[in-house]
């Protein structure tokens, strides 16, 4: 069941000074055999010993990708030094080491494959695109090792070896397609970067519109990184001459010349709303929020939400990074999964055996910024999901909101070839997929 809610009041902001005191293993070139350089502005390097749990954290710190994944990394930093701060997991220190994946696939498969064999880690936080997390599916696969990754993506999988934190379809793309056709129009055109994540999420988009009497007038895509939109635009235009709706899975640098030039062209969201699901509080930031002013976006989590324990956290954030920085979905995404980790080791007794670490992650419950999480045995968590509409400020008002969190269905019910599937890694019968009894 779902609910409308009113607009909310956005945080106010509390001033505090910058410093960190995450345990971090600074990765040098030699180490990596490259010369990509490690991003640990205010980390303290500190040698490894017997006293620390090694855990890696692998993002683009450099590329198209790094407007978005550099802040994930400063999350997970500093759930780590919180953890620390407090004592540890099992009285030790995690010590991260951090890899830069370079918006680059098979560097991203090297990088954990080097961070699994040589730095011995026990785990990794990592990835953003779901072309990243293809590519180092199988090195988690072929080695038995554990990924968390933080970031809503196409669904379309359940693999043991991953715990997924950011929301799976039916919990960002599905609603935001019904609140679309109830609020804003039945005409879509979908606009994506070019890889899996938006080819597999509008695969989703035109069955549920068939479902739902929806109309598909357009549909095109650009290169990750490419940033010349003014043919997507003129089709835009030719398709919607009266206007309609845009769904946009466009990520990276792309997004920032499209809302430029969709303004310039002038289409505003009056007549031609955009729906992102990729474009959060720190992608405004950088664009501009003066070419998003009034377009929208599907996320589980907005820097707007009001809670105490999103207040605590985003006065936290700033205090560790500085005032003017904001908070968004991926990067509280990948702050909860730090400590949803730390409960499953705790639970388990060990971070060494993966196996008890896996069955002990089921269940593991989190008071999130976002609300109440858990995992379930599919290893996703339930999430509440929000729509939210950009102000001027570069915050996000939050228009609708379902009721409390929605279970997730990483197979997808609209699509003809998974409808019916179900995965659940807590019976060995069943798995990663299995056929839902009627």
């Amino acid at each position: 069941m779902i609910e409308r809610l009113g607009r909310r009041k956005f945080l106010m902001y509390g001033s505090a000074a910058l410093g960190t005191s995450l345990l971090l293993k600074a990765c040098t070139t030699e180490e990596t055999g490259d010369s990509s350089e490690e991003t640990t502005e205010g980390a303290t390097e500190t040698a490894s010993g017997e006293d620390t749990i090694k855990v890696g954290i692998l993002h683009s710190l450099s590329g198209t990708m790094a407007i978005s994944e550099t802040t994930v990394v400063d999350a997970e930093k500093l759930a780590i030094k919180e953890i620390n701060e407090s004592g540890g997991v099992l009285g030790k220190q995690i010590e991260a080491i951090v890899e830069d994946g370079n918006s680059d696939w098979p560097t991203f498969a090297e990088k954990a494959a080097k961070l699994i064999d040589r730095d011995e880690v026990v785990t990794i936080f990592g990835c953003w695109t779901s072309a990243s997390r293809k590519a180092v599916l199988d090195v988690f696969e072929s080695k038995d090792h554990m990924l968390w990754y933080p970031v809503q993506y196409e669904g379309q999988e359940c693999s043991k070896n991953i715990f997924y934190t950011g929301a799976a379809p039916n919990q960002q793309i599905e609603p935001a397609v019904d609140w679309l056709l109830e609020n804003k129009g039945k005409k879509f055109f979908l606009v994506g970067s070019d890889y899996v994540f938006p080819r597999t999420a509008n695969t989703i988009i035109k069955e549920q519109l068939k479902a739902k009497d929806g109309e598909l007038v357009g549909e095109d895509y650009l290169p990750l990184g490419n940033t010349e939109v003014t043919p997507i635009i003129t089709k835009i235009q030719a398709a919607l001459p009266d206007g309609g709706v845009i769904f946009n899975s466009l990520n990276g640098d792309s997004n920032v010349a499209f809302f430029k030039q969709l303004q310039g062209a002038g289409l505003g969201p009056d007549k031609y709303p955009v729906m992102s699901v990729s474009v959060a509080e720190e992608e405004v930031r950088q664009i501009g929020p003066e070419f998003l002013k009034g377009h929208y976006a599907a996320w589980n989590y907005f820097q707007t939400v009001d809670s105490p324990e999103n207040k605590k956290w985003v006065e936290d954030f700033k205090a560790e990074y500085g005032e003017d920085r904001v908070t968004n979905d991926p990067m509280e995404a990948a702050y909860i999964m730090v400590y949803l980790w730390k409960q499953a080791v705790e639970k388990a007794g060990t971070a060494d055996d993966l196996e008890k670490v896996r069955a002990a992650a089921i269940g593991q419950e989190f008071d999130a910024p976002e609300g109440k999480v858990t995992m379930n045995a599919n290893h996703h968590i339930s999430k509440t999901v929000r729509i939210g509409e950009v102000r001027e400020d570069g915050l996000f008002d939050i228009v609708w909101s379902t009721d409390g969190p929605i279970e997730p269905l990483p197979w997808n019910q609209f699509v003809p070839e998974t409808k019916g599937f179900g995965c659940d890694w807590s019976d060995s019968e069943k798995g990663g997929k299995y056929k839902i009894e009627a």
